[in-house]
């Protein structure tokens, strides 16, 4: 008998045969060739400083950057099997906003969505919580809640530790054809509060640190749904609790899905082979990587930024132009309505400063308006920075 994994190769497997769960192995794991890193560690240190220090030149990225943050929770959605494109969501959210009837959340598509939203959402709520306390297994799963609430998944006990034992396998398969069990639920918290112990710790390097923490969570697999997208946002979120970098600006999922099935092969190997030193070693070239495009990106955000505060002043001659540039990069696909409501401009001379910025081609017309609904406009080189190097 075979059975197909996640790489679509075929590996024996005794029929009926049960796949005995993963049994965490105690942090730090032993093994490590620290020496068979060290080319890929002062790789990954030097383009993370590199690109720390793009940061550090924004004066706001929680405002430059926003894109970036939504792009990340679509691609780490998208690792997940949802459909949802970076057009999508801003599209939705310009729209109807974040705050949607409900009947509409029923469509698939606006599910997906809205799983993209939640993980934003979870992600400022955990910069929120990190300012005044360390990262925790309950600070967790506050936002596995947070992930959870109202879309796919939301029946499956938000935030808590499971009970039951669950398995990773296609739609319908038994347990005794999974491609990985993870720990039984007696397991779970000796597991969880050693990986926090770890977590807190002081190690030789804390980027294989971060690699044995993300990918021991994940091997954990601690909720019933979520676990995946959970693990990623731990990545940001430990680099900037440890100070690695200023701001928890970081997008790895571009990374891990362009490469997602190298991504799963090395997790796999961890749990059937104690094979740390190749996700390790995947890890570190996944962080190089991203680093270096984070920084193409986010200078080409700076760069553009600071060209619209030359060229809009001089198109508009309006008083209201920081509030129009923070606007449009903030949310770069939006509703003239949205618009005027969100940068606290007038609705005459939001009206004015569209159609001027439209004229200058700064803007392009992404929906024509018709009747009650307002035009939906596009800041298009926004857009294509944010989507550069991507597939």
């Amino acid at each position: 008998m075979f059975i197909t994994n996640v790489l679509g190769q075929s590996v024996p497997r005794q029929e009926n045969e049960p796949m005995e769960p993963y049994t965490p192995e105690k942090l730090p794991p032993k093994g490590i060739y620290w020496e068979q890193h060290v080319p890929l560690i002062g790789s990954a240190n030097r383009s993370l400083a590199r690109y720390d220090g793009v940061l550090l030149g924004i004066i706001n990225p929680q405002v430059l950057l926003s894109p970036l943050a939504t792009h990340e929770a679509v691609l780490s959605s998208r690792i997940e099997g949802t459909q949802a494109s970076l057009e999508d969501v801003l599209e939705y959210e310009a729209e109807l906003g974040e705050k949607a009837e409900e009947d509409i959340r029923d469509r698939p598509q606006i599910q997906e969505i809205h799983e993209v939203i939640n993980y934003r959402k979870a992600m400022r709520a955990a910069v929120g919580y990190l300012e005044s306390r360390p990262l925790t297994v309950k600070m967790i799963c506050d936002l596995h809640r947070i992930l959870l609430e109202g879309v796919r998944g939301e029946k499956k006990a938000p935030g808590e530790i499971r009970r039951i034992q669950n398995y990773i396998a296609p739609p319908g398969t038994p347990i005794e054809r999974a491609i990985f069990v993870p720990p039984t639920p007696p397991m779970l918290m000796d597991a969880l509060s050693d990986w926090e112990i770890y977590l807190h710790s002081t190690e030789k390097d804390p980027l294989v640190q971060l690699a044995v923490l993300k990918a021991q969570f994940e091997l954990i697999h601690p909720f019933l749904d979520g676990n995946g997208r959970i693990g990623r946002m731990l990545v940001p979120l430990i680099l900037y609790g440890k100070k690695i970098i200023t701001s928890p600006n970081f997008y790895i999922s571009d990374y891990l899905e362009r490469n997602r099935d190298v991504y799963y092969e090395r997790l796999l190997a961890i749990s059937q082979d104690g094979d740390w030193n190749g996700w390790i070693g995947f890890f570190l070239q996944a962080v190089t990587e991203q680093a270096e495009l984070n920084s193409r990106k986010a200078r080409a955000i700076l760069a553009l930024y600071d060209d619209m505060k030359v060229k809009v002043p001089e198109i508009t001659g309006s008083r209201y132009t920081i509030q129009a540039i923070d606007g449009i990069f903030s949310r770069p696909i939006f509703n003239a309505r949205e618009f005027s409501k969100t940068s606290a401009i007038p609705k005459e001379s939001t009206k004015k400063m569209l159609r001027e910025l439209r004229e200058n081609e700064i803007l392009d017309v992404l929906r024509q308006g018709k009747g009650r609904r307002p035009t939906t406009y596009i800041f298009s080189k926004l857009i294509e920075i944010t989507l550069m190097d991507t597939q």
